[in-house]
């Protein structure tokens, strides 16, 4: 392990991170709301910081291993969600405790867009920002990113990426140089976070609410401005804008690249995991729109079909905007949208859950040992469109499922420990490992009301559903630190 190496880059991680506390300081510039402080204080601090790890080690420029990579991205994470909740704790505002802090900070990094905030419409324009700027920071990588625009770091980027990028295929690269994916990657994702700005204010948000929705939207995070989030609008348009962004945002990244680069849609129809993504949001909302009407929960057809569509949507792709207490809804429909949530969106998008197509290798695994029972001697060949899947992938998918579902039930056991009753303590757990945000029972509009114990152990849910379950727990195995 060189720990001399990984010091140095976790230094200039902290380095350029501290530099996103700068636009918070013009936004309040402009607004002049009082709350300069904090940000100045945390910028100093983290910089500080950052140049503390990095000028001692400044000269240790090796290739990186696979191991090393590991241990930066989840030391990236995990340090930069704790530091990023500095201005929220040194702003004193609404008493926010540590917990609480790093709690909102990290919610806002990993995407997940659980908030212990309430009173939302009265806070600070540049804690606003602030944190919806962390949501678009951590929905296409701050790894990513670093290896994007930062090569000056004098590391294998491959590394990097690998341990970074989701999904249980990731050696697949857009370009022959890493760099150059990343920043293809970053340029789909800079161009789908302007569109979708531009589309909020031509449909009537003000220019911040557009920018700031449009941070949380593409990073499929959550965040709003707003406590009522996207319900607070009011707008049919607004919503079906989001919704078109939030399915572009859970796709692949690298169906957008093939399609700019081809200038044809025909690589979303001809993708299996795609299709499968569509065909699952488009079934589960047509069974949501169908029963919202049956139970006459809206007064008009209308309004179930666009309420029922942005929900299924926002909850599939965990985004986890709102327009409405969906908690409350009829029947089974909110548990039903809970584990539409642990499907997720794609593999390569900025959603969370288990992604789509681990699912789908899941059901055909299942398929295939059905016809096994028939044809023992049978070699039956798993396919995702044309391509064979390897074994190792197959086998790798099975233990992906079975770490998720025994984490999700640990922290469930323990949130219920903690005092919390069944379906607060399943549901935040859901919603916090699925990277989702809202919940049901008592975390249905935030998680002000839980306890600290239960914070932290969320906490380590979000982190471990945006590293995906392996890239952590790999660092509390006997064999990643022997020599």
């Amino acid at each position: 392990m060189q720990l001399l190496v990984i010091q140095r880059i976790l230094g200039l991680l902290l380095m350029v991170f501290s530099s996103t506390l700068l636009p918070p300081v013009f936004i309040e510039l402009y607004y002049d709301d009082g709350s300069i402080t904090p940000f100045i204080e945390a910028f100093a601090l983290i910089l500080t910081f950052g140049i503390l790890l990095y000028l001692p080690v400044a000269k240790q420029k090796k290739e990186l291993r696979l191991r090393d990579g590991f241990l930066i991205v989840v030391l990236a994470w995990s340090v930069l969600g704790t530091v990023g909740g500095l201005p929220l704790y040194l702003s004193g505002i609404y008493d926010m405790s540590v917990t609480d802090a790093v709690f909102e900070s990290m919610s806002g990094l990993t995407t997940t867009g659980a908030t212990v905030i309430t009173n939302i419409d009265a806070m600070p324009h540049s804690l606003l920002f602030y944190r919806q700027e962390l949501q678009w920071l951590g929905g296409m990588g701050i790894i990513v990113l670093a290896v994007a625009i930062l090569p000056m770091l004098g590391i294998g980027g491959m590394q990097l990426f690998r341990a970074e990028t989701p999904g249980p295929v990731k050696d697949n690269k857009l370009t022959p140089r890493i760099t150059e994916t990343a920043k293809a990657l970053w340029y789909i994702y800079l161009g789908l976070t302007i569109a979708c700005g531009l589309a909020y204010w031509v449909a009537g948000m003000s220019f911040f609410d557009a920018v700031a929705h449009a941070f949380s939207t593409v990073a499929i995070g959550g965040f709003s401005t707003h406590d009522a989030s996207i319900g607070y609008f009011d707008s049919t348009a607004i919503e079906l804008i989001a919704v078109v962004f939030m399915l572009l945002s859970g796709a692949n990244f690298a169906l957008h690249f093939a399609a700019i680069r081809r200038r044809s849609l025909q690589p979303y129809r001809h993708d299996a995991e795609f299709r499968t993504y569509f065909l699952v949001l488009l079934v589960v909302s047509i069974i949501t729109i169908g029963y919202l009407q049956l139970t006459k929960t809206f007064s008009s057809t209308a309004e179930s079909v666009v309420e029922g569509l942005f929900q299924v949507v926002s909850i599939g792709t965990t985004t986890g905007f709102t327009t409405a207490e969906y908690y409350s809804w009829p029947g089974f429909l909110p548990v039903l949208l809970l584990y539409v949530s642990f499907i997720g969106g794609c593999s390569g998008s900025t959603g969370g859950g288990i992604k789509v197509i681990r699912i789908l290798l899941l059901v055909k695994q299942g398929v295939r040992e059905l016809k096994r029972l028939v044809h023992p001697n049978a070699q039956i060949v798993i396919k995702i469109g044309k391509k064979p899947m390897p074994e190792n992938v197959i086998e790798a998918v099975w233990g992906f499922f079975a770490a998720y579902f025994a984490i999700s039930a640990l922290m469930f056991l323990m949130l219920m420990a903690s005092g919390l009753d069944q379906d607060t303590a399943f549901s935040a757990v859901a919603a916090c490992l699925n990277n989702l945000g809202p919940g049901l029972g008592d975390v249905g509009q935030n998680f002000a009301s839980i306890n600290d114990f239960a914070k932290w152990v969320l906490v380590f849910a979000m982190l471990l559903g945006r590293l995906e379950i392996f890239t952590l727990l790999v660092l509390f195995t006997p064999a990643f630190w022997r020599k």
